[in-house]
């Protein structure tokens, strides 16, 4: 049997409660191979090594809050065997007294914050529907629509929350390769409002660490608003906190074509290849998928990304969609069972927000 590896990344409270110790165990009962280790931010990273089916019933557990823990983020990546292991160990950078008080710190600190009580997903992308329409029930032009729904302080609103609840990255998409179909004054007006925003979205990941990335085609948009864009990448490329990622001329399709271009002439092309060729490259999946105004398409939006996403489809154009409809989303998406193309042992009505 092929061995496969899995690296995998959890935070919530899943420090000083015994965790490392329980997965051993479990990885050992399954003869899976590899280490866990605590990081510095309160999460835990974990290596393990074995048969893909055994790594996924590793996977499964952890998403299972095992004991004590409570965990509220997993992302995870599969790639090559590198180093091999002989056995399941706990890894520290430190000796072992040091280690147990960091834990209780990082513990600690989750207790006296306030851990939610379900799982929130690591990875939010969200399809902004509906802003024409809601201009149009308004008695105002389509562009205003836009100029509402994409107004930076909306966006800071959502981004303020998604913080909140421990989302780590989102995904936002502004512009796709089919919207260049729309009037020149519609289009004109919605790179305008972007460009307007830059500084103001500069200032604030100034303030909280915020990494800003954009994917999408690089070529078509005004050149204005594209170094403006990349300036803003540059200069918040080292920032830790929250990264958000703005989707400009962006199609699903056209990321893997051009995906597919780059790894022209590979005698040899792994899934880790095409993830490391698509704009998304270092990002974790996509968790959960937000689309507003009621249509129930996907329409494209990071079809390699989120094959395993939870979608969730609210009966709302998106200039109303504010932070406590994003609460109810991630909410919603705590209850549901992710099952990762394996079995869970109970599951919740799947569906939508109508």
């Amino acid at each position: 049997m092929v061995k496969k590896e899995i690296v995998i990344e959890l935070y919530g409270r899943v420090q000083g409660v015994g965790f490392r110790r329980a997965l051993r165990r479990f990885a050992g009962s399954l003869g899976v191979t590899g280490w866990v280790e605590n990081k510095e931010d309160g999460g835990v990273v974990v290596v393990a090594q074995g048969e893909k089916l055994k790594l996924e019933d590793v996977l499964a557990w952890i998403q299972e809050h095992p004991g004590l823990a409570q965990v509220t983020g997993v992302s995870y990546y599969w790639r090559d065997v590198g180093e091999v292991y002989e056995k399941f160990t706990i890894r520290t950078q430190d000796n072992f007294f040091v280690d147990q008080m960091k834990s209780f710190t990082n513990l600690g600190k989750k207790l006296l914050k306030g851990v939610v009580s379900q799982r929130v997903p690591e990875h939010v992308a969200i399809i902004p529907d509906g802003n024409r329409r809601w201009a149009r029930k308004q008695g105002l032009s389509a562009s205003f629509g836009h100029y509402q729904a994409g107004g930076v302080q909306n966006v800071l609103a959502l981004i303020d929350e998604c913080e909140r609840l421990g989302v780590r990255f989102l995904t936002f998409w502004g512009f796709s390769t089919e919207n260049w179909k729309r009037s020149d004054l519609e289009v004109d007006a919605l790179f305008q409002l972007i460009l307007r925003a830059v500084p103001q979205l500069r200032s604030v990941a100034e303030r909280k660490g915020i990494r800003f990335k954009h994917i999408g085609r690089r070529d078509r948009m005004p050149k204005r608003l594209m170094k403006a864009l990349e300036t803003l990448e540059q200069e918040t490329v080292g920032n830790k906190g929250l990264t958000m990622q703005l989707a400009l001329d962006y199609g699903g399709k056209d990321e893997i074509l051009r995906a597919v271009r780059k790894l022209k002439g590979r005698k040899k092309i792994t899934e880790e290849d095409i993830s490391g060729a698509l704009d998304t490259a270092g990002v974790p999946d996509v968790d959960l998928v937000i689309r507003t105004s009621g249509e129930q398409r996907t329409s494209g939006l990071l079809p390699w990304q989120t094959t395993y996403a939870e979608w969730y489809f609210v009966d709302m154009f998106f200039p109303d969609f504010g932070p406590r409809e994003l609460r109810e989303a991630v909410e919603w998406f705590g209850r549901r069972v992710r099952r990762f193309g394996g079995t869970a042992p109970t599951d919740t009505s799947a569906g939508s927000r109508n």
